[in-house]
């Protein structure tokens, strides 16, 4: 029977101001110093951790600006290991995932995961979804009642009927009521609310969340929006903004 890895732990030096600092939880060492150097060669600083346990304490004694689980690991998985860390904190969490983990994927989401990654991934779409989540992340630094300063060339709000979408903030409401979405998910919205009525093929769709160089199937796409659905019918169980238009792709209704 195959043993598993001993605990790797790297706590790199303390970061320089301004610096944002990335954890990597993941069983594969491979993985864990690719990305450990692609991240730094980017300006991040990085921490890495091959066992649940052990980045568990650490994440809540010194919590980073981001963090990528793996979810299968031993010792402590990743779905594991997230229940326990949304006891205490809302770290943004990507979850890398394998192709036939779909129920894996719906379940972290579900449980508070901001995005996920199916393996084998691109490093650029990783650092694409890194930098998204923390400008994201960002503006909850401020008070509620302190509105974010206006800056040349910031997206405004986009209303569609009962639909309000932020991209400075990256709120979406529905009525009036929070909805929370993941990067991908409102990106693939934003597409289809920038113009309502008109059709959006998969691979326009495609294009909108995701960089150039990366390939995603019908049914990426299809699952998205599978949640999308079910995220928006948690706070009206009547909502049918999002249409199917069978062989030719999707569309928003502001109607």
């Amino acid at each position: 029977m195959n043993q598993p890895p001993e605990s790797m732990t790297t706590e790199n030096p303390a970061p320089a101001e301004g610096q944002r600092t990335i954890a990597l939880v993941d069983d594969d060492r491979n993985i864990l110093t690719t990305l450990s150097i692609a991240l730094q060669a980017e300006g991040y600083a990085t921490r890495v951790y091959s066992d649940g346990e052990a980045a568990l304490e650490a994440l809540r004694k010194n919590p980073p600006d981001l963090a990528v689980f793996d979810i299968k690991m031993p010792r402590m998985d990743g779905m594991e290991l997230l229940q326990e860390l949304r006891k205490t904190s809302a770290l943004p969490v990507i979850f890398l995932t394998s192709k036939d983990q779909e129920e894996d994927e719906e379940a972290g989401l579900a449980m508070g995961a901001d995005d996920y990654i199916a393996k084998p991934f691109s490093q650029r779409l990783l650092l694409a979804r890194i930098r998204a989540i923390l400008r994201r992340a960002a503006p909850h630094a401020e008070t509620d009642d302190t509105p974010p300063t206006p800056q040349a060339g910031q997206a405004e709000v986009i209303t569609r009927g009962r639909l309000a979408m932020d991209p400075a903030r990256h709120q979406v409401t529905w009525d009036g009521k929070p909805v929370s979405l993941t990067v991908t998910e409102f990106l693939i919205l934003e597409a289809l609310a920038a113009r309502p009525g008109v059709i959006k093929s998969r691979n326009q769709l495609m294009d909108a969340a995701y960089p150039d160089d990366v390939f995603v199937d019908d049914r990426t796409v299809d699952s998205h929006i599978k949640r999308l659905r079910r995220k928006f019918r948690a706070v009206d169980p009547d909502f049918s903004a999002i249409e199917t238009l069978y062989g030719a792709g999707y569309s928003f209704s502001d109607g």
